[in-house]
């Protein structure tokens, strides 16, 4: 690992490297400082150093590692790759994904989640998984800058997350339970957002707050 961080790493590319690192021992220590400790000697990365790339302690661990599962994804799956398919199958395909590669980290994943159930951790638990979202939204080619912006992924972040709480407790092989779970559920999402086309198409479209935010934050669509 340490031969993947340049000779004067950033502190976001030290983030990047330890996330991984921390997220194999947090399954025993948490995203603790003795998780931390641990990545950073195994990265060759010194201590305090790696004690400021993660100012918020175990909420930045977490982050960072959920970062690093985005990115995988993504690498995995460009949007150009999923264009041939359907939006229902570039979603199945996306979280399916992210259960392959949290796979081996489940109890991690337990730990991480159970870390940002505090009440004081809830803002950025939604914010993380409204990033997720956004992100498999955005891959499955989402344009949208309606209301329809933030509804599905709001949706969507309702979905993956309950999704989860059935994976993590999931011992069918190649986690059938799991898979089969998620496909029922985006059928559901399907049909009504078949229905809010429909009732679209029969409404007569009004000034709308949301699409002109939308709008703002992405011009020219």
């Amino acid at each position: 690992m340490a031969d993947t961080l340049p000779a004067d790493p950033t502190l976001d590319e030290i983030r990047a490297a330890l996330a991984p690192l921390i997220a194999e021992t947090a399954a025993f220590d948490g995203f603790s400082d003795a998780a931390l400790a641990d990545a950073a000697q195994r990265a060759g990365v010194d201590p305090d150093v790696a004690r400021l790339a993660f100012p918020g302690g175990g909420r930045d661990m977490v982050d960072a590692w959920f970062a690093s599962i985005d990115g995988a994804m993504a690498d995995r799956w460009p949007a150009e790759k999923l264009a041939p398919l359907k939006i229902r199958e570039r979603i199945t395909t996306l979280v399916e994904t992210r259960i392959d590669l949290l796979a081996g980290t489940r109890e991690s994943l337990r730990r991480a989640l159970a870390l940002l159930a505090l009440p004081a951790n809830a803002p950025h638990a939604a914010k993380l998984g409204w990033r997720a979202a956004d992100l498999m939204w955005r891959l499955a080619g989402d344009t949208a800058t309606d209301y329809n912006h933030y509804s599905k992924r709001a949706i969507l972040g309702a979905v993956y997350g309950s999704t989860m709480a059935v994976f993590l407790n999931d011992e069918s092989e190649g986690f059938a339970d799991t898979r089969a779970f998620l496909a029922r559920r985006i059928d559901s999402v399907m049909r009504f957002e078949a229905w809010k086309h429909r009732r679209a198409s029969r409404s007569i479209e009004r000034p709308s707050l949301a699409r002109f935010v939308g709008r703002l934050r992405y011009p020219g669509r």
